[in-house]
């Protein structure tokens, strides 16, 4: 029985519990283990020397309550988070009765309360992971790291088929251990010394997560959207702007009436403001004020255009040494054949080829049927004797005559564009007052040796009228893309709300194309995760090498056998040897398993909503900042922003397949079949897992 030294009232303001180091916090000696005695309230160990009146049998000794919890401890200490001690032991043993709570979390309530900082926080914090994101939720029961049992952070996939994270697999290897601590199968030692993370299983747990943002607890960032009439003249930094600076700086409200797609010069019509219009020589500080004006949208790139509708617009600005500027006409070379990938962001050195492609396309659209092309020269073009000397000016309406592909200066082919200015105003640097009249083309000698040359044959619809003496469009110019609203303000704003909510329910949709084969392109059918991390259907990889054997027979001139030789097949997207893991292919089941369970739990939505028949948008689940653009509302058209509210029904914004979609494909052969049934139970797992490993192999030393 344990002796207790009672001591008197006058040591009252002494009473203190045992620390973390086993060191009495009253006599600062470290008691033997059979001198202290803990509260059954708060678990916290006390040594019984000191204190006043100590438990003196088993059963006060087994029901002991320190002072602090009973009300009779240490003078001035913090007072508890209840306005009573009563209210405090209360707390405490709801915490003890707690069983959805482990010891360790016990140990922190309590601790919270002891400290005088609530337990608040930290249930909503814990209501907050409850009420976690569905999607979010699935991933979580499917996919985990064998060693710490969490999503994986930086997931690594054995060619097995199990996942882990990236910290805890290294720790393991370098322990010196070379199986799979799930299933004990050879790891190769091309893996072990450089792991490839899984790309598809991080762009999936982030997008699932993209969710849980907006979880019950967490703060909730609002940003104001203004309209295009209620925007600032000038351009202004935003709240979302890490920095300051016109490198972070959101345009300010549109100046002209004219949509982002239009050709030719901008008229006196299309200026509501000044009634002046865009004219010749007119300058702009930046790239912002010249799309507030309409004369060149993008505020990046040098070319403003669509492949299939022509271009609309350039920025002469010496991107390319190639250029050739001489005032009424110039050379102008395309976009692309850079490396722009990583922290290349600004290379000005060629690397491949140059093509008709995207924005090189739509300036041969232009040539070919003639459309005006608005010019602006930036002060950044040095080489120049027509560039500004500051700021960017527009020079008026050119047309490309001729294009065509010749080797640059760089040692690869550049596309290669005449422009020859044809505008009714003078240009900045001749003293005329007219403008251009029909000049014939200036002589290129680089056409000599040029390929693929493009030369219009039909009439352009920008030509000159010698009857009006200008230029003009002799052809109707091409109709704008841009779809104008008309709607009213309350159908718009169902819009918006259908938009949001159509987006949200997508994002969920979306797991699923995280999860496609690299090969088909299509939600993966037995997946399976090669040392390279990339991630294909088994039957598309063995489709891949099939008829291909793994050893290489070898006869030499004279009839005498050699040695075989291994066959190297080569991964379908990297240049590594996949050849050992082909001849025992295991399924990743994590993966598979995420994939049934996302696909059911969609399925399960959709037929939910079929049952009610509500596709209505409820204000409160609205996500705030997620804006559409003015063009995604007008999509919605009069029929999906009815009175029903039914524009739920439309195809999601991201491109996303929709259920029924996903089961035709399933019925194709490229959704999950009933085999897998079958693969739960192949010796991809096993029973020997980390929960089951023997004594002597401990996973972290």
């Amino acid at each position: 029985m344990v002796q207790v030294s009672n001591r008197g009232d006058e040591d009252q303001q002494q009473l203190l519990p045992v620390d973390g180091d086993g060191t009495c916090m009253a006599c600062k000696k470290t008691p033997e283990l059979d001198r202290t005695v803990t509260c059954g309230t708060c678990n916290t160990p006390w040594h019984v020397d000191c204190l006043v009146e100590g438990p003196t049998t088993l059963v006060e000794i087994l029901s002991f309550i320190c002072p602090d919890c009973s009300g009779g401890g240490l003078t001035g200490a913090p007072a508890p988070v209840s306005s009573s001690n009563g209210d405090l032991v209360t707390k405490i043993r709801a915490i003890e009765a707690d069983g959805s709570l482990t010891e360790r979390e016990k140990a922190k309530k309590r601790q919270a309360l002891f400290a005088g900082k609530g337990v608040d926080k930290d249930e909503q914090k814990r209501k907050g992971k409850e009420k976690m994101n569905e999607a979010l939720a699935l991933l979580s029961q499917s996919i985990k790291c064998s060693f710490c049992m969490q999503l994986p952070e930086r997931p690594v996939t054995t060619p097995c088929g199990h996942n882990f994270c990236l910290k805890c697999f290294q720790k393991w290897i370098g322990q010196g251990k070379r199986t799979c601590a799930k299933c004990r199968s050879n790891i190769p030692s091309h893996m072990a010394s450089q792991p490839r993370i899984n790309s598809a299983l991080v762009a999936t747990i982030r997008r699932a997560r993209m969710l849980g943002t907006t979880a019950v607890g967490a703060p909730v960032k609002v940003y104001h959207s203004l309209k295009a009439e209620d925007l600032p003249d000038e351009s202004y930094v935003t709240e979302r702007a890490k920095y300051g600076g016109i490198a972070n700086a959101k345009c300010g409200r549109i100046f002209v009436s004219v949509p982002s797609d239009h050709f030719g010069p901008i008229l006196a019509e299309n200026d509501p403001v000044l009634n002046l219009g865009v004219l010749v020589g007119q300058c702009f500080a930046n790239r912002h004020k010249s799309r507030q004006w309409g004369v060149h949208r993008p505020l990046v790139c040098g070319i403003s255009g669509q492949a299939n509708v022509g271009a609309q617009s350039v920025v002469l600005s010496g991107g390319y040494v190639d250029d050739e500027d001489h005032g009424e006409w110039f050379l102008y070379t395309g976009s692309g054949g850079r490396d722009l990938s990583g922290n290349k962001r600004t290379n000005k050195d060629q690397s491949f080829d140059q093509e008709f492609k995207n924005f090189n396309e739509a300036l041969r659209v232009s040539c070919k049927k003639g459309y005006p092309v608005r010019v602006i020269r930036s002060y950044k073009e040095k080489r120049s004797s027509y560039a500004p000397e500051k700021d960017l000016r527009y020079d008026g309406i050119y047309r490309i005559e001729k294009c065509w592909r010749k080797v640059g200066q760089q040692g690869f082919k550049v596309c290669r564009y005449l422009f020859v200015r044809c505008d009714n105003e003078p240009a900045p640097w001749t003293s005329d007052e007219d403008g251009d009249c029909p000049r014939a083309l200036p002589d290129v000698p680089e056409l000599q040796q040029a390929i693929d040359i493009f030369e219009r044959s039909e009439s352009p619809s920008w030509d000159y009228d010698d009857g009006e003496t200008c230029w003009k469009w002799k052809m109707p110019p091409p109709p704008s893309k841009e779809k104008v609203i008309e709607a009213k303000p309350e159908d718009i704003e169902r819009a918006r709300r259908a938009f949001k909510k159509s987006r949200h329910d997508s994002l969920r949709e979306n797991l699923l194309k995280e999860f496609s084969c690299l090969l088909c392109k299509k939600v993966m059918n037995l997946p399976v995760t090669t040392p390279c991390a990339h991630n294909f259907c088994k039957s598309c990889l063995e489709d891949c090498f099939s008829g291909q054997a793994f050893i290489r027979e070898r006869t030499c001139k004279g009839g005498r056998q050699l040695r075989a030789q291994k066959n190297c097949m080569k991964c379908p997207v990297c240049p590594s040897d996949i050849s050992e893991f082909l001849q025992n292919m295991q399924v990743n089941r994590e993966v598979m398993t995420a994939i049934e369970d996302i696909q059911a739990k969609l399925e399960e939505d959709e037929k939910t909503m079929e049952d009610s028949g509500e596709h209505g948008v409820d204000a409160e689940q609205e996500s705030p900042g997620d804006q559409p653009s003015d063009t995604e509302i007008a999509s919605l058209n009069a029929e999906d922003v009815g009175s029903n509210g039914s524009a739920l029904k439309r195809k999601s914004v991201d491109g996303c397949l929709s259920t029924e979609n996903k089961r035709q494909k399933a019925d194709n052969g490229h959704g999950i079949s009933d085999e897998t049934e079958n693969v739960h139970a192949d010796a991809n797992g096993s029973p020997s897992s980390p929960l089951h490993l023997r004594p002597n192999d401990e996973i972290f030393s």
